[in-house]
């Protein structure tokens, strides 16, 4: 007998007939003799209705007022995976499974402050703990908790993943099961290299990589709150059949994400992501002083804007730098309008940039301890005449920043350089 948390996604709840299946899928780790705690999400485009509900009625007055209450805002779109859990805790009372709906504050699941964007502090899972123990399934509204304030706060975009990772580790689960609607994670996005295979298994550092590159497998967050409590998460999909013998010899197809001491054999490159939310700044002939990088990057950050690769060129006279740095593209305006505004102070005597960018991404633990592989990168994107604008490097990922127009022939290049093609 094993206590898992099982999380289902929008799209695995889109309809009355994706929960009855999902019912299915909890009856069958149910019948198995597991203690079970399910996460949902709400059904697919809800939260995008109930976001624009409130973006649609009259903003709040004043020059320096929010659009719009966050506090309000969080208790309208945390009412989708209010829905889906009851939905879902009556579809199993229907099949004879002892099951209850939990909202987020009735764990209680505590958050920071941060309406809207909350960060979780704390699970108070003894109750939650003392149900499932006793054979009944929780039934857990996903994305939600309660803050200091005694309000709904909600986690952010993706913020199920996240809930479903932090029960894992409060009710000390033995697995996290994320169904979602694709069979695990892959070496690249099928859709752009057809010939990405699917990973048996994935350290926590690679998969925090993966998320935070482009991958949109998992929420970043609920990688690293995996990777800190050492919850060992598994990707497969809420498509299969409930009732198909692999499944119900407990053999699954997905992908186990977990320690690297798992893993017996680590391949030097274990996949290519690949971000288009990416834009690029220059600054040109900065005045060059000390302090002058806390300028140009601290009202930007003041600002709530995230850099990423940052590249400095100083003038040979030692008199002007030029830098060069990418952000999200959501961002981009945002940032050109802080850089020009002559309040500001940064003296610089020209700056432009770009949207059609992309950021590609080579990453794999096996990187710390084989040489070369940067250098391999750069000459088969060389002999595919692709030109890279900027490079940053960690222990286990390089990225470089190219032209947009050349993202497919980019990855499917490098797929196949690091040998992740399937046979054929």
């Amino acid at each position: 007998m094993a206590r898992l948390v099982l999380k289902f996604g929008g799209t695995s709840v889109a309809d009355l007939e994706r929960i009855k299946t999902v019912a299915r899928h909890v009856k069958r780790e149910v019948d198995a003799g597991n203690e079970v705690a399910v996460v949902v999400s709400a059904m697919a485009g809800k939260t995008n209705e109930l976001v624009g509900w409130v973006r649609d009625m009259p903003t709040v007055a004043g020059a320096n007022a929010p659009i719009y209450d966050a506090r309000e805002y969080d208790a309208v779109v945390a009412s989708g995976e209010q829905v889906t859990s009851g939905l879902l805790a009556i579809a199993l009372q229907s099949m004879g499974v002892d099951a209850r709906s939990w909202h987020g504050w009735q764990i209680p699941l505590r958050t920071d402050a941060a309406h809207g964007a909350a960060r979780i502090e704390a699970v108070d899972a003894d109750r939650l703990i003392e149900r499932i123990s006793g054979g009944q399934v929780a039934v857990i509204a996903g994305f939600q908790g309660i803050s200091p304030d005694g309000r709904i706060a909600t986690l952010g975009r993706g913020g199920s993943d996240t809930s479903a990772v932090a029960i894992a580790a409060a009710i000390h689960a033995d697995r996290c099961d994320i169904y979602t609607d694709v069979d695990g994670v892959y070496t690249t996005d099928p859709r752009v290299a057809s010939r990405a295979q699917r990973m048996e298994k994935i350290a926590f550092e690679e998969m925090l990589e993966m998320a935070s590159l482009g991958a949109k497998v998992l929420q970043v967050r609920s990688v690293e709150l995996a990777m800190v409590h050492g919850v060992r998460v598994f990707v497969r999909s809420s498509f299969d059949d409930p009732d198909a013998p692999a499944l119900q010899a407990g053999s699954p197809v997905g992908t186990l994400i977990c320690d690297e001491d798992e893993i017996m054999e680590q391949q030097v490159v274990t996949g290519i992501a690949f971000s288009r939310d990416e834009a690029q700044i220059s600054l040109r002939r900065v005045k060059d002083r000390p302090g002058v990088a806390a300028s140009v990057f601290g009202p930007l950050a003041q600002a709530g804007i995230n850099v990423d690769m940052i590249v400095q060129i100083i003038s040979a006279d030692d008199a002007s730098t030029d830098i060069t740095f990418t952000l999200p593209e959501g961002d981009y305006d945002k940032a050109l309008g802080i850089l020009q505004d002559p309040s500001v102070g940064i003296e610089y005597d020209a700056v432009g940039g770009s949207k059609d960018v992309v950021k590609v991404s080579v990453i794999g633990i096996g990187m710390r301890s084989h040489a070369g592989v940067a250098a391999d990168a750069f000459r088969a994107l060389s002999e595919k005449n692709i030109n890279i604008r900027a490079i940053t490097t960690s222990e286990i990922k390089i990225s470089v920043l190219i032209d947009a127009a050349y993202t497919e022939l980019a990855v499917r290049t490098l797929h196949s350089l690091y040998d992740l093609d399937a046979a054929s």
